[in-house]
């Protein structure tokens, strides 16, 4: 059996990767909360459209800023707990102005109306946008617990490959190829104009006009000057995911789908090396009475609520209180067996946690905490 909370004693950065709709976002609070109550300084960062982590935590609203958490409900708590949503166009602009090579630089591309619309695409991609706000977070120094609760995945890989893509738009050989029909010294009569680029650009030329194509030609200029930067910052976003106290915890829900995912998350992880700290099954439901212990547990409360009912009321009673047991009873097992097949998928891949359906919305630290007792309460299976 694993200890979680001395696997979080020694994890710095905790990355939340499954499916939407699994508790993730509430998996991630709960982590940060029980760091939090461990005495370290803790924050979580979302990407929440529904806005279900501020609730948790007793927020009316999140913004792109770190907020702290008021922690005064938990008096045993010894440490600090923030919050914050991710802003995925300012995290781009901020990445711009640190990897640009000179203040100049960087003021020509944040104010090209190409950059502003291409910087909509980027940060409209929220898994890349997230592992560049979590380097920032993490190595800032200002936090010892950084959680991350990644954006549900339509594509499982779309977090795992983020981290290189602006790497690969910036690619040498793509900007020349696009800038192979100009000569910045000359004016626009006299450029250079060969090959399949030159027979594009001037196609674009007569249909957008010279105006675009001098502010197009002068963005893939400076931002060819940025390669460098952006790759060095890929090197350390990666060197942070494969780090010894990185910690990447998979989470789902006892259906087909959500483990298939999962099992999926568990085999990527290990192809890229990446730190695999185990899997968390939310949503679990219990049923604790074998059949004759539950039935003879039914017949004694009917039994007591004979004296008001007429008999065959009892009868009825009992008898679909009957039904209900049976079918939780083989609900309980048909997931039990699922989750058989995710273990033997992370087997070696850290440890294997199940937290129970809870009636009920997790709507302020209270209940948040609750969460977290039965995540770290007891010694985790390892798988």
């Amino acid at each position: 059996m694993m200890d979680l909370d001395a696997w979080l004693a020694k994890t710095k950065l905790v990355v939340c990767v499954g499916s939407g709709g699994v508790g993730k976002t509430t998996t991630a609070a709960a982590i940060g909360l029980r760091g939090a109550l461990k005495g370290r300084k803790a924050i979580v960062l979302t990407i929440d459209p529904a806005k279900r982590l501020a609730n948790s935590l007793g927020l009316d609203a999140m913004g792109g800023e770190p907020t702290r958490i008021d922690l005064s409900a938990l008096p045993d708590a010894g440490g600090e707990l923030w919050a914050m949503m991710l802003d995925s166009r300012g995290t781009f602009d901020a990445l711009i102005a640190n990897v640009s090579p000179s203040p100049e630089a960087r003021d020509r591309i944040l104010k090209n109306h190409i950059y502003r619309n291409m910087a909509d695409a980027f940060a409209g991609s929220q898994d890349y946008m997230a592992t560049e706000k979590l380097y920032d977070l993490a190595s800032a120094g200002r936090w010892d617990l950084v959680v991350l609760d990644t954006p549900p995945v339509k594509n499982a890989l779309d977090f795992l490959e983020s981290p290189g893509k602006v790497v690969t738009f910036l690619d040498e050989r793509i900007l020349s190829w696009f800038l192979a029909p100009y000569e910045r010294k000359n004016v626009w009569g006299g450029r250079l104009l060969a090959g399949t680029s030159a027979f594009m650009f001037k196609l674009l030329g007569y249909v957008f006009g010279k105006e675009f194509l001098d502010d197009l030609a002068e963005f893939l200029q400076d931002f060819r000057g940025l390669y460098d930067g952006f790759r060095h910052r890929h090197q350390a976003v990666m060197s942070m995911m494969r780090a010894t106290d990185t910690s990447f915890v998979t989470v789902c829900a006892p259906n087909e789908s959500s483990i298939d995912v999962a099992r999926f998350f568990q085999v990527e992880l290990a192809k890229r090396d990446l730190p695999r700290a185990g899997v968390v099954v939310n949503q679990v439901h219990r049923c604790d009475a074998a059949d004759d212990d539950a039935n003879a547990a039914l017949g004694v409360a009917v039994a007591r609520l004979s004296t008001d009912l007429p008999p065959a009321t009892a009868a009825t009673l009992l008898a679909r209180l009957g039904r209900a047991h049976v079918r939780l009873r083989a609900l309980v097992e048909a997931e039990h067996a699922l989750a058989g097949s995710l273990r033997a998928a992370a087997k070696g891949g850290g440890f294997y946690q199940e937290v129970p359906r809870i009636e009920g919305e997790v709507h302020d630290l209270t209940s948040l905490r609750a969460v977290g007792e039965y995540l770290f309460g007891a010694p985790a299976e390892e798988a």
